[in-house]
């Protein structure tokens, strides 16, 4: 059993940054980002290895998002910058504890055991 605690949201203009952080409880192999914006679905934003590799971003935040871990601290962050309103959403972290997940299984929710309670991101205009 991983607890995974999700921090670093807040409200930013249009232009902004803001780095999230998940910290779990031990240790976890393939993780994500996904959000959800209000009157929408979760949706997937990012996937990283344990290795640290087999990044893949969603193509809305390709180029403006970077997903990164430390394995020694259990830790995965997301560093968002060139925020833009339409990233409004509570954004959610997810891990399995065993395995790389590849291909279309990386965006697939059902692929993640763990989920944190998420933690708020408002872009303003």
């Amino acid at each position: 059993q991983v607890q995974l605690v999700e921090s670093g949201g807040g409200l930013v203009q249009a232009g902004g940054s803001l780095r999230l952080s998940c910290a779990a409880s031990g240790r976890t192999a393939s993780m994500g980002w996904f959000r959800q914006a209000p009157g929408k679905e979760r949706e997937f934003v990012a996937h990283i290895a344990w290795s640290g590799g087999f990044i893949y971003y969603a193509d809305s935040v390709k180029g403006r998002f970077t997903i990164s871990r430390d394995n020694a601290k259990n830790t995965m962050y997301l560093q968002m910058n060139s925020l833009k309103p339409e990233d409004t959403a509570v954004y959610y972290c997810a891990a399995r504890t065993v395995g790389t997940l590849f291909g279309t299984s990386r965006f697939s929710q059902g692929s993640y055991d763990y989920w944190g309670q998420g933690t708020q991101v408002q872009v303003s205009a």
